[in-house]
């Protein structure tokens, strides 16, 4: 009897021994299917998100395509808005100046000495850099300003702006009258959202509604006795072309490449229809793209972008925006991994709540991710567990993470450089000059990977030989000091 027992306790081992084999083989064959199809997902995703060189020039024609019919009708997925200002910077401009920068919650408020192009040079930041004297000063609207009438925002801007001329302008000598005022591209997205009184797109071309604005904000400085004068509203996109400029004389076109993003460059006065009768024509104009809507069959979208796009404020529009700007790159990551974690188990059999929740993913945390250089991607793993509460990812699943911010910051990158060629070419300077295009914004600023995918598509677009003639530099004078350029460009 006893024998039997044994026997019987034997087999039982052995049976439970099999089934715990079985068990681990089920287990390590369904993670490998499911790691199979996680890198499904990304192949299928990176090939639909491909920029070859041949496509990135379909892009470049489109773009030149629309911008010569926005110039002449409204037959174009670009605005092509005709800038109100009647001057552009020489280089020549000295003087202290003041600006405002309006953005989506917050502006700026700038001080700076210019002392011309040519003038002996201090240091800022590292660089050298024909202005001093450098005060900045960044200042949240309350929200029921912001919800506001224009005359109630405006009077609380001239209040702030009075206490900063006179806390930043004492010993400083001279200051000039003119004030410079830019509105960053995602002032209008806000507005809309908040349903304010002011339309600020429709306020940029110098037409009846921006003649108002300004004759408000004007009346609001005589009403509080700050002795400047606003003389026009501008895109922010056009103060840092004015920076540009001002800088070289070779200075044609400028980006914007934030949260929100936009381009503007210089064009001839022949070729722009759109201009107010009765305003003189300047022999150049400014012209704000307002590229963020630009169309063109060729670009690539995956599902993710359609989802992004029919789920957002502005479905059907903004589509070049949404493949580019910082306020959708680390979106379009989120739903990527938002599919793999569902499908794939990802990050466990349960898919983290957090991951779900739309725009969590913010441009500079997709940078730090992007970016970990580190063995077991430490950086990845702390931002995952931050902003998604997901605290048992692999090092496989971390590196997989990398690789889908790989893919969209390359492709955004790479539609960037293939808008820049595209608007130097419709200036006919792509084989014989020199074109300094000025890009402004913390994603060009702070998203090197971003930067350098950036750059080397222009350099794959253009070849070896004419390559030279392109040279993107960044903004002079950091956040805000467009408005400061817009200042002094005037008489």
């Amino acid at each position: 009897m006893r024998k039997d027992v044994v026997v019987l306790a034997a087999a039982t081992t052995a049976s439970t021994a099999v089934a715990a084999v079985l068990l681990v083989r089920q287990w390590k064959r369904r993670s490998e299917q499911r790691w199979r199809h996680a890198q499904r997902i990304l192949r299928k995703f990176a090939r639909e998100c491909a920029t070859p060189v041949p496509k990135l020039w379909k892009i470049a024609d489109d773009l030149v395509a629309e911008m010569q019919a926005g110039l002449t009708s409204n037959e174009s997925s670009l605005q092509m808005l005709p800038s109100c200002l009647p001057s552009l910077p020489t280089g020549d401009e000295k003087g202290l100046y003041y600006g405002i920068n309006l953005r989506g919650t917050n502006f700026i408020i700038v001080q700076a000495r210019l002392g011309g192009r040519n003038a002996p040079i201090s240091r800022l930041g590292g660089r050298n850099e024909p202005i001093s004297d450098l005060y900045r000063e960044e200042i949240p609207i309350p929200p029921n300003i912001i919800e506001a009438s224009s005359k109630e925002l405006f009077d609380w801007i001239t209040v702030e702006l009075g206490k900063f001329i006179s806390m930043h302008s004492e010993g400083l000598q001279g200051g000039e009258k003119n004030l410079g005022f830019t509105v960053s591209p995602t002032i209008a997205e806000v507005a809309a959202s908040r349903e304010t009184a002011i339309t600020w797109k429709d306020s940029l071309l110098g037409d009846a509604a921006g003649n108002k604005l300004l004759n408000e904000i004007n009346a609001a400085m005589g009403k509080h006795s700050v002795d400047k004068r606003f003389f026009a509203l501008v895109d922010d996109t056009i103060g840092v072309l004015a920076g540009g400029r001002y800088y070289s004389k070779e200075g044609v076109a400028a980006v914007t490449l934030g949260m929100g993003t936009n381009a503007a460059y210089i064009e001839s006065a022949q070729s722009v229809v759109k201009w107010p009768d009765q305003t003189p024509k300047p022999e150049e104009i400014a012209i704000n793209i307002q590229w963020g809507n630009f169309r063109s069959s060729h670009l690539p979208i995956t599902e993710f972008d359609t989802s992004l796009d029919a789920e957002s404020s502005y479905p059907g529009s903004q589509i070049f925006e949404k493949l580019i700007s910082g306020t959708y790159l680390g979106e379009t990551v989120r739903r990527v991994l938002l599919k793999m974690a569902q499908e794939t188990a990802l990050f466990g059999d349960n898919v983290p709540p957090k991951l779900a929740i739309p725009y969590s993913l913010r441009s500079p945390d997709m940078a730090a991710m992007h970016q970990d250089t580190s063995e077991d991607y430490e950086i990845i793993d702390e931002k995952l567990t931050e902003i998604f509460g997901i605290t048992n990812s692999t090092t496989m699943a971390r590196e997989l993470v990398a690789e889908v911010c790989d893919v969209v910051a390359e492709r955004g990158a790479r539609l960037v450089g293939a808008g820049i060629v595209g608007i130097v070419k419709k200036l006919g300077r792509l084989s014989n000059r020199i074109s300094i295009i000025t890009v402004e914004g913390g994603v060009y600023e702070h998203y090197r990977v971003f930067r350098n995918y950036l750059h080397s598509s222009v350099w794959e677009m253009l070849g070896n030989e004419l390559s030279d003639n392109v040279i993107i530099e960044h903004s002079h004078g950091g956040s805000g000091a467009s408005s400061i350029f817009i200042a002094a460009s005037q008489p």
